[in-house]
């Protein structure tokens, strides 16, 4: 199938208050201007400097959501343009997004990534951390970031009980999250799912899915 038959067999499935992120990353412009052309907006990198390259080539009503793990070094390249940062795993990180986001006069929107899979290999913070960091006066004095929310990858796993599992769990605390109030802390986007696994994070509350392979095809990374 094409990229546009993707997303519109994708896009019939989601319910209306779910928002799909196109993940992009490796793909070619071409495959973008598909997308783009099928009528997706939302668009996903994991390399800043990729996410660049392909901002200043493409049409400027695109939302460039940042989804990969992020070097504290390289927000000031795209802090001008990103429309959402997904994976905020640390209060340093947190406060160069404001520097920077004060540079260009604007409020950048960021969530916070929690660990909710066992694998040493994700990022995240741990809910404490994430408590702590929402409770700090510190915190509270960044004016140029808003937190808009959680983000969560589950395990890599064919054991569907332990995925849903997860995902109820990052539901639950995304829940609790609401009852801290403070002016850059408005929770409103539990981003959760990708190709893999959408339907059950759909299932368990996401409200943001991140997909890529399911509309764009096989990633080369060679």
């Amino acid at each position: 199938m094409s990229i546009q038959e993707n997303l519109q067999t994708i896009k019939s499935t989601l319910p209306i208050n779910v928002q799909l992120i196109a993940v992009s990353k490796t793909k070619p412009i071409s495959d973008i201007l598909e997308a783009y052309n099928a009528g997706q907006r939302a668009f996903g990198e994991n390399k800043i400097q990729e996410m660049v390259s392909k901002f200043d080539q493409l049409p400027k009503d695109i939302e460039w959501h940042m989804i990969g793990h992020l070097q504290r070094n390289k927000v000031k390249y795209m802090a001008s343009f990103v429309h959402l940062i997904h994976g905020v795993d640390s209060f340093k990180t947190l406060k160069e997004i404001n520097k920077q986001a004060l540079k260009h006069q604007r409020i950048i929107n960021c969530l916070l990534e929690v660990k909710i899979a066992s694998e040493e290999t994700k990022f995240g913070l741990a809910i404490d951390e994430v408590e702590k960091i929402l409770l700090s006066s510190e915190f509270k004095n960044l004016k140029n970031i808003n937190i808009q929310g959680f983000m969560g990858m589950a395990s890599f796993t064919d054991d569907t009980a332990i995925i849903h599992s997860e995902f109820k769990n990052l539901k639950s605390q995304f829940e609790i999250s609401k009852k801290y109030t403070c002016q850059n802390f408005n929770p409103t986007i539990l981003s959760m799912g990708m190709s893999g696994d959408y339907t059950i994070a759909i299932n368990e509350g996401s409200n943001m899915v991140r997909v890529g392979s399911a509309i764009f095809g096989t990633r080369n990374y060679n």
